[in-house]
């Protein structure tokens, strides 16, 4: 199972909403989510920066793919923008990926 890890800023002031948007999570929203085949999704946060995790279970190309071609998740990004700083990778529209560079099993 390949693995997927990006990160992004919480604008000041806006830790509170972020959490709140979250916790309300669109059904539709995890619908895609899960279409692309990504679990074990986690996002954690330290002062006004995020971390975020999840694991692709039909690889990091697909689940791309999936949300790049999806107007929910264009709806989702647009949302956040107001909370949150995240850059975009120009060829595939999402966080860009960070490189793995120590591993523990």
């Amino acid at each position: 199972m390949e693995k997927y890890a990006w990160k992004a800023i919480i604008l000041d002031g806006k830790r509170d909403e972020y959490i709140k948007r979250h916790n309300e999570i669109w059904p539709e929203l995890v619908k895609v989510l899960k279409d692309a085949g990504i679990c074990n999704y986690s996002i954690w946060n330290v002062g006004n920066e995020l971390f975020g995790y999840y694991e692709c279970e039909k690889g990091v190309a697909y689940a791309a793919e999936v949300q790049a071609k999806s107007s929910v998740v264009d709806k989702w990004n647009e949302y956040m923008k107001d909370v949150m700083i995240m850059e975009m990778d120009e060829k595939t529209g999402a966080q860009p990926l960070m490189e793995q560079v120590f591993y523990l099993e």
